[in-house]
């Protein structure tokens, strides 16, 4: 079933549930418009677009099973960042927000930047800044969508998993000031009780190659970032294989105090040089 198909089908089942599309819409949490984009084939649907608009239509488990398992082997989206650059790069942190405040566990690594629900306000601006097509005004607006979305990491019914690669911790893609401030706040992160974070430190003999980020939410969907697009990944059968390969750094790195000790030693190492510089 492809996306158009797909879309048409929604389309028959909402039909024959007698519901109107406004009334789907709402109870999915999308626009009408949306709906209608997905019922006429403009527009690929998620798997989780899928499950909330056969949720509100009432269909039974089974039909449901049948229609996601179609949407996951259609779909993994890909996204270039240049569209989601032009449709608000706030919009899409506030995409973001609504997600997380809809999964449970979230899992999370990365070998290149600091995460951003992870990141202090300067590391925010001072990654951001570096790109000469972003306006201030561009910067500022998603900076503080940005720190919006962080306010899940209070939310105790959540679990957050960070694996982070030691190199991330020494890449002074920021001045070494924003540096030590961003070390310190992981720090502080990492004693929220519900907020797992490790890292995979250089010594030592490696079973795995740290491709890129990638982060999995509730073993639904996997989202990919290359250096051209964002892709979001639904089929159960590649999803494993992001649990296995997140599970398996996670098992090589540092946690709790060992994995404090470590990010304190590379803070006063940069506390050191600023003294001698």
């Amino acid at each position: 079933m492809n996306r158009s198909e797909l879309g048409v089908a929604l389309r028959v089942l909402r039909n024959a549930s007698g519901m109107e599309a406004k009334a789907v819409a709402r109870s999915a949490v999308m626009s009408p418009s949306k709906l209608s984009r997905i019922e006429t084939g403009k527009i690929s649907p998620s798997a989780d677009d899928v499950d909330r608009v056969l949720t509100a239509i009432g269909v039974s488990e089974s039909v449901k099973a049948e229609y996601l398992d179609a949407a996951r082997a259609a779909a993994t989206e890909a996204t270039a960042w240049r569209l989601i650059q032009r449709a608000g790069l706030h919009k899409a942190q506030r995409r973001l927000r609504e997600l997380e405040a809809r999964m449970n566990l979230l899992r999370l690594f990365q070998p290149a930047l600091v995460p951003g629900l992870l990141q202090t306000p300067e590391y925010m601006k001072a990654i951001l800044s570096r790109y000469d097509d972003l306006s201030e005004e561009t910067v500022r607006r998603t900076a503080g969508a940005r720190i919006d979305r962080q306010e899940v990491l209070y939310d105790e019914t959540k679990t957050f998993q960070f694996v982070i690669t030691e190199p991330v911790l020494r890449w002074l893609i920021v001045p070494p000031t924003v540096m030590v401030g961003q070390l310190d706040r992981l720090v502080s992160a990492s004693r929220l009780p519900n907020v797992d974070i490790r890292v995979v430190p250089l010594g030592g003999r490696k079973h795995d190659i740290a491709n890129h980020a990638f982060v999995i939410r509730d073993d639904r969907a996997v989202t990919v970032e290359t250096v051209h697009a964002e892709m979001v990944v639904t089929d159960p059968r590649d999803v494993s294989l992001y649990v296995s390969k997140f599970e398996g750094f996670s098992e090589t790195a540092v946690s709790g105090d060992d994995m404090r000790a470590l990010i304190e030693g590379i803070r006063d190492e940069f506390l050191r040089e600023q003294e001698t510089a």
